[in-house]
């Protein structure tokens, strides 16, 4: 196990920058995800770790050690991929000792190695099969074995999850994360699913553009976005924003509707001034004293109900954990939770 530090890290194709100096510090044993909108730059920067994408500027370390110029082989990584990239012509015990067998590693070895690795995943009773008799999930495990028993120093996975279907995507990643917990293997894990990445991740990166938006905890983030971006895209589903001005001194408030919307807390903000104000699906409230909002769209799901809305020039989505005979058409009044608003700069779009 090692930790991994990235500073300053930039990548060009040609004259296009795609990567514009990310620094990360990934701590040993830390499982962290790189999340963000497709083209962040997220698959990129895995790459660079990996040493399948060269470095334009800045360091990759693994441990104490400069890996700019290293090759793969020599990183002491492993990497998981999308696409499985199994030897369709070789069983799941072969394709698990495959790299061990091109190091010359001692046969005994290779069968406790590959062993342990199919208790692990509970894959002993396929280990006679080839990749085209096992389900996706299994070729998955398949190609999670063939990473542990390399016994690397950093974990590498590259949105494993995307070719399966919702139900076993969620089962699998509960079983990525027993198995980081099992190891203790820095793992540096790339979705742009943030549902993935908030109940997996003990630390999240979140990337925007080549750039990072904000690093931390999946609640820290969830509580505390640092600009809109990250409000918008932590949190599913996604922070209702409505535009306001501050009024009552340093105490903010958003009129909708003719209904003033209180904020608890004190903000660095001046009378007058524009802002934006967020809450979360979750923390709208049924209230008489709220303003009314008229329903589009209905969604219940059994534990959940999910309501479209329209008030005024305004579309906001409300969740709802109990049950209402709401229907379209309908209007109903909603009121935030003070304590659970999320005030953003008009201009710059940074929390205040």
């Amino acid at each position: 196990m090692a930790k991994v530090t990235i500073r300053d890290v930039r990548k060009a194709f040609e004259a296009v920058e795609v990567i514009h100096g990310v620094s990360i510090d990934i701590a040993d044993g830390e499982f962290v995800v790189l999340v963000g909108p497709s083209g962040c730059g997220k698959s990129t920067l895995l790459r660079m770790i990996a040493g399948l994408e060269s470095v334009t500027g800045g360091q990759v370390a693994i441990g104490d050690k400069v890996v700019n110029n290293l090759a793969p082989a020599e990183r002491d990584i492993a990497m998981v991929f999308q696409n499985y990239a199994l030897y369709p012509h070789k069983t799941v015990a072969q394709n698990m000792a495959f790299a061990l067998k091109l190091r010359r590693t001692d046969p005994r070895e290779i069968e406790e190695r590959v062993g342990r690795a199919a208790d692990i995943l509970g894959l002993k009773p396929y280990l006679q099969r080839y990749p085209r008799q096992l389900s996706g999930g299994q070729r998955q495990r398949v190609a999670m074995g063939r990473a542990i028993v390399r016994n690397p120093q950093v974990f590498l996975f590259d949105e494993p999850l995307s070719n399966l279907d919702a139900k076993l995507r969620v089962q699998m990643r509960t079983e990525i994360k027993e198995l980081h917990q099992r190891l203790k293997t820095t793992t540096v894990y790339v979705t742009h699913d943030q549902v993935e990445a908030m109940t997996m991740a003990d630390k999240i990166v979140v990337m925007q553009d080549g750039r990072v938006e904000q690093v931390g905890a999946p609640l820290e983030l969830f509580d505390r976005p640092a600009n809109l971006f990250v409000a918008g895209f932590i949190g599913s589903p996604s922070m209702n924003i409505l535009t306001g001005t501050v009024a009552g001194g340093d105490k903010p408030a958003v009129s909708l509707e003719g209904v003033t919307l209180p904020v608890a807390g004190r903000h660095a903000v001046s009378d007058g001034q524009p802002v934006l104000f967020g809450i979360r699906p979750e923390h709208l409230e049924l209230a008489s004293d709220g303003f009314p909002a008229q329903i589009s769209v209905v969604e219940p799901t059994g534990s959940e109900t999910m309501v479209f809305l329209r008030a005024g020039e305004s579309k906001l989505v409300a969740l709802f954990r109990e049950r209402h005979d709401f229907k379209p058409g309908d209007t109903i009044h909603l009121r935030p939770r003070p304590d659970r608003v999320h005030l953003f700069h008009a201009q710059t779009a940074q929390r205040i």
